[in-house]
């Protein structure tokens, strides 16, 4: 058991920090004001190789590993969480690709996404659906070489930007979900506006409308009627990446917390000479420690899978520890800051709202508690 980084681990660390520090901190609130996240960033986050940080080299990745990219995506978080999102979306799709793909698939659309030339999505949820498959009502009927697909996906994110896109949907054979790579943006294929979300300023979240989407038989992803399973194991994947960001923005108000507490002039010294300041100050520290060691776990058992119902489970333990730890320590720096904490001027309060979406997305939070009991009851 070793909790040391390697010499490799350390110096990706160090330059997601110092991209985290140099390129997106000035930028951070431009980003959240206008809602989108500059081609730009994402270039030289693909020069820098965090887009396919944990795919093989000859996908277009760095070959780091999964063990990397929480260390990325926690630096990228602590400065803008908009940008974390996109990281972490893509890397998404892209997993569940890499996961069920066939050797073409891969070659496809993998090396695209670790460039940063397109970036994936996952398409499951819809208006009616919340976290039950049984209530999916897209559907995907065969026409010789083809599946025609039609219906509505809410909520999805970075749909409105080229790149592949794993959609779900009932085939008509099975009468079960299965996976289905689409290129975005084809024809019968549109979008929303962005929804105005609370936090994660920077990510795009939108509605997807599928008319007739004609997509190739060959671009089955996995298994017919299958789609549950990928979606299980996708998702799963999808927790590192929300547990990660999670971290950085736990991390960033554990130093905005210390920072204002040293700077709060109260008489003769500043609040950080007050014992509930003090303890406030600890809990924050307590829980982003755990946070961050559940985290780096995660993210060491997803490159190192031999159980993918086991990765399951604690996929969903992690992430509903790490989220609702998020909202806690949020909360506690909001109190710290007093008043100050409600105004837009602090970040603090940005990292308050942000926090609040980590429970609701990839699979709320109850659903993370009922599947790891289910495991552990099994």
């Amino acid at each position: 058991m070793d909790f040391k980084l390697t010499k490799e681990q350390e110096l990706i660390q160090k330059a997601a920090k110092e991209f985290a520090e140099k390129s997106l901190m000035p930028i951070a609130d431009k980003i959240a004001e206008d809602n989108k996240v500059p081609p730009e960033i994402i270039e030289e986050m693909a020069d820098l190789g965090f887009l396919g940080i944990q795919f093989p080299e000859e996908y277009g990745g760095t070959g780091a590993g999964y063990t990397c990219y929480p260390l990325v995506l926690e630096q990228i978080a602590r400065a803008a969480s908009g940008v974390a999102m996109v990281l972490s979306v893509n890397a998404l799709g892209a997993s569940a690709i890499y996961a069920f793909g066939t050797p073409e698939q891969k070659e496809k659309y993998l090396p695209e996404c670790c460039t940063g030339k397109k970036l994936a999505s996952f398409a499951f949820t819809e208006p009616a659906t919340g976290s039950d498959p049984k209530q999916i009502t897209t559907t995907a009927v065969q026409d010789g070489d083809y599946y025609v697909i039609n219906g509505t996906k809410r909520f999805i994110s970075l749909a409105d930007l080229d790149g592949p896109i794993v959609i779900f949907a009932k085939d008509n054979e099975t009468g079960k979900p299965t996976a289905f790579i689409v290129e975005k943006n084809c024809p019968g294929y549109s979008t929303s506006e962005q929804w105005n979300k609370i936090g994660n300023k920077g990510g795009s979240l939108v509605d997807v409308y599928l008319k007739d989407v004609r997509v190739p038989a060959a671009n089955l992803l996995g298994p017919k009627g299958n789609g549950y399973g990928v979606l299980q194991y996708g998702i799963a994947f999808g927790k590192v990446g929300v547990c990660s960001s999670t971290l950085g923005g736990m991390q960033a108000a554990l130093e905005l917390s210390i920072k204002y507490a040293k700077e709060k002039a109260h008489r003769d010294g500043t609040i950080a000479k007050f014992p509930t300041i003090q303890v406030a100050i600890a809990k924050i520290a307590e829980k982003v420690e755990a946070a961050r060691w559940l985290t780096y776990r995660l993210g060491y058992l997803a490159e190192n899978m031999k159980d993918p119902r086991a990765f399951a489970k604690e996929a969903a333990l992690t992430k509903a520890f790490v989220t609702e730890a998020g909202v806690d320590v949020s909360r506690l720096a909001m109190g710290i800051h007093g008043s100050y904490g409600l105004m837009d001027d602090y970040k603090v309060s940005t990292i308050y709202r942000d926090m609040i979406i980590g429970e609701q997305i990839e699979g709320v939070n109850d659903m993370q508690r009922m599947i790891t009991a289910g495991s552990l009851l099994a």
